[in-house]
């Protein structure tokens, strides 16, 4: 693995002055998981979303790579191609059998968790050499905040209100990391912007392998959110330490945390700081804020139970 001093040196492949909110985690997710690429060359495709409409407006672009945006729903079958047709150059000869190129797709939730499940789920399934990365902002903050299946329980959003018919969101988050891992892939990793050298670690190993591998990258939005811009890095935090956020890695179907939380928070810490959750905090919702905590400290279990067999 990189250390801090090669990581510094290497190139930032996303450039500043795009027009990404102050704060995005997306943006900090692009960077942390561009410097586990190494110093080969990277295509990118990225869904419709957050990121490619605030990187890509006509006629700029943040990217040092070459860029493909795709549809929201199609950014891992786009890469899947690209992908295809360089090995196809290979075997024709017409492209160095030794040549290098890495392949990455960026998806939001919504083109990740939702409408573009069928077309991740067919790229790893049949085994393209691509890396997958999912930064995960909990709704489809691009186009009005609406829910996503990433969107936790009893958070407000446009088309999850609060009032006297529900209290936010009434299911549960769709725990997309663990699917992908039933998926039997290379390499499958939960990680957070506030852990930049694990997250760095994971995209190398990520990068590295022969085949396909997923990402899912915990990365805050203050619009969405209702959080001040300067504390997106410090949920992120939090999210890892009450639980809500375990951090591990599936090598080969091989589950292992990488984040250990000794002393884990009560899921308020996380929750109580976003205004997308003060409702909660009411007397009458009571009720429903431990049914919560006990929905985390239940997906905790399973997933530490996982990491030790």
């Amino acid at each position: 693995m990189a250390t801090l001093k090669e990581l510094t040196h290497r190139e930032d492949r996303l450039e500043g002055g795009h027009r990404l909110c102050a704060g995005c985690g997306a943006s900090i997710a692009v960077r942390q998981v561009l410097l586990g690429a190494g110093e080969e060359p990277v295509v990118v495709g990225c869904a419709t979303g957050c990121l490619e409409v605030s990187t890509t407006i006509y006629p700029y672009s943040s990217w040092k790579t070459p860029f493909i945006h795709n549809a929201f729903e199609n950014s891992a079958a786009t890469v899947s191609g690209v992908e295809a047709a360089f090995q196809g150059l290979k075997r024709a000869g017409k492209i160095p059998a030794d040549k290098r190129i890495k392949f990455v797709a960026f998806g939001g939730d919504g083109g990740t968790y939702d409408i573009g499940l069928q077309s991740l789920s067919g790229a790893m399934e049949r085994g393209h050499d691509m890396v997958y990365v999912c930064y995960d902002n909990g709704a489809y903050m691009n186009t009005g905040i609406q829910r996503s299946s990433a969107t936790p329980k009893g958070a407000w959003a446009t088309t999850s209100q609060v009032g006297s018919a529900q209290q936010g969101k009434q299911q549960r988050r769709k725990d997309l990391t663990a699917i992908m891992a039933a998926h039997g892939i290379p390499y499958v990793a939960q990680a957070s912007i506030s852990h930049w050298k694990d997250l760095t670690m994971k995209a190398e190993k990520a990068f590295a392998v022969e085949g396909p591998a997923f990402l899912n990258v915990f990365a805050p939005c203050p619009r969405g959110w209702r959080i001040p811009y300067n504390k997106t890095v410090e949920i992120a935090k939090a999210a890892v330490q009450t639980g809500f956020w375990p951090m591990y890695e599936v090598e080969d179907g091989v589950w292992r945390q990488t984040v250990k939380v000794h002393n884990k928070k009560p899921i308020e810490e996380f929750l109580k700081p976003q205004g997308r959750f003060k409702h909660l905090f009411k007397p009458e919702n009571a009720d429903l804020l431990a049914e919560i905590q006990a929905d985390v400290d239940r997906a905790y279990a399973m997933m530490l139970a996982r990491c030790e067999a």
